[in-house]
């Protein structure tokens, strides 16, 4: 499948930057269920790992708005992708080299700064070069560049930690290490290739300036309703439009049950006795679920409204992924239940990103994706905390059913806004 294109409108920067997203995402999904092992190596608890999985996101709770701020306002956001994939590969580089659960900690924190950077620069670059007809299928693309990493790189870190299990000895030690060396090698290739110029429409680097007069009339947003063109784009403007903060609930719990899910299923592994390869495989099944919904999206979306899809996307996802910590230890059940879960959850995310870029003026899209990604990494911050506190008691099951009673209660909350 392709995006439609439209006349005199290249699509090739939508093709790098979803060459730098695999790659990235490649790389990043080969580092952190690697880091859980990591983790284990150095004696860490599961109160441990939910606080080392919650750090990933400790930077850019504090950073997303400003971030979102200086996307809107570059006229070369292909370096500010450059810079995050570089941050990826910096941080990869700092977890290999890292001696204990402190410095882990601090390179997780490093590692999701530099997502959040190629998340938001990659996202605003989207909103500016695709027309609001193909934003739909662009989303899906670039987030069905960040599945196939989803898939690509679990496998490559159970390929590279083989069938090790339980015991830390020096082999395995050294197997955590090259895993890591050559994600940050993934992140750091990225960084270049997203820099090739392709041939784009006269202007197209220019910040987005509005639907808007240039001279300071009236903004429109996707309603229609008006809000003044020089109004600055803050928090308590974005979250004061219809429909942002359900969209948002919706967002960080997709992607802190991705993020619980890559963290707490090695250690259900780890506790039924399943080595590292069978678990990079589930989650590769799951990540591979995500590219097939992503891939489909734009004629989903032809026959679908949005709100149905994202409610298909919650209900599906917080249902099927109850059952794989019961199951991990029998692939004849909980590989169809991660084809389901993984499906549904690749529907949420670019479903959101849409209806939130698509709810504000378009000169505080870049912002309000930044505020969507501020909702995440809350979600990111808070979720896995109190995942691992509920894994202590009731091992990795817990922390993925309380993220699955979350994607249930945003699913309620959007179906009762009907």
């Amino acid at each position: 499948m392709s995006p439609s294109v439209a006349p005199q409108r290249s699509w090739g920067w939508l093709w790098i930057l979803a060459g730098g997203a695999l790659l990235t995402q490649t790389a990043l999904n080969l580092v952190r269920p690697v880091t859980t092992y990591k983790l284990l190596a150095l004696d860490a608890d599961t109160t441990t790992i939910g606080l080392v999985t919650a750090a990933y996101a400790l930077i850019p709770l504090l950073s997303a708005l400003s971030l979102g701020r200086l996307s809107d306002r570059m006229r070369k956001l292909s370096r500010l992708v450059a810079l995050g994939a570089a941050l990826l590969g910096l941080g990869s580089l700092a977890l290999a080299l890292s001696t204990s659960i402190a410095l882990v900690a601090g390179a997780n924190a490093l590692l999701g700064f530099g997502h959040l950077v190629f998340t938001i620069a990659g996202q605003t670059l989207i909103t500016r070069h695709a027309r609001p007809g193909q934003m739909n299928a662009a989303f899906g693309w670039f987030t069905a560049a960040f599945s196939a990493g989803q898939l690509a790189g679990p496998l490559i870190a159970g390929l590279l930690l083989g069938s090790s299990l339980g015991t830390v000895s020096a082999e395995r030690s050294a197997s955590i290490t090259v895993a890591l060396w050559v994600g940050a090698g993934l992140s750091l290739l990225a960084a270049p290739i997203v820099l090739i110029r392709t041939v784009r429409p006269p202007g197209s680097n220019a910040p987005a300036t509005g639907t808007g007069t240039p001279s300071g009339g009236p903004m429109q947003t996707d309603d229609g309703s008006s809000l003044p063109a020089r109004e600055r784009a803050t928090l308590p403007a974005i979250l004061g439009l219809a429909g942002v903060p359900s969209h948002m609930l919706a967002s960080l719990s997709l992607l802190a049950m991705l993020d619980i899910l890559t963290a707490f299923l090695p250690l259900a592994g780890e506790e039924a006795g399943i080595p590292p390869a069978q678990v990079g495989v589930l989650l590769a099944i799951r990540g591979a679920a995500s590219i097939l919904s992503r891939s489909c999206l734009p004629w989903l979306s032809s026959r679908l409204s949005s709100r149905t899809l994202l409610l298909v996307s919650l209900y599906g996802s917080g249902v099927a992924l109850i059952f794989p910590p019961l199951t991990v230890g029998q692939p004849w059940i909980v590989a169809p239940l991660l084809i389901v879960g993984g499906f549904c959850l690749g529907l949420g995310q670019p479903l959101t990103m849409t209806l939130v870029s698509t709810a504000v003026p378009d000169g505080w899209r870049g912002t309000a994706l930044a505020v969507r990604l501020t909702g995440n990494r809350v979600g990111q911050v808070v979720m896995p905390i109190t995942a691992g506190f509920l894994a202590a008691p009731l091992g990795a099951a817990g922390a993925i059913w309380f993220s699955c009673a979350v994607l249930l209660v945003s699913a309620c909350e959007k179906t009762a806004r009907r």
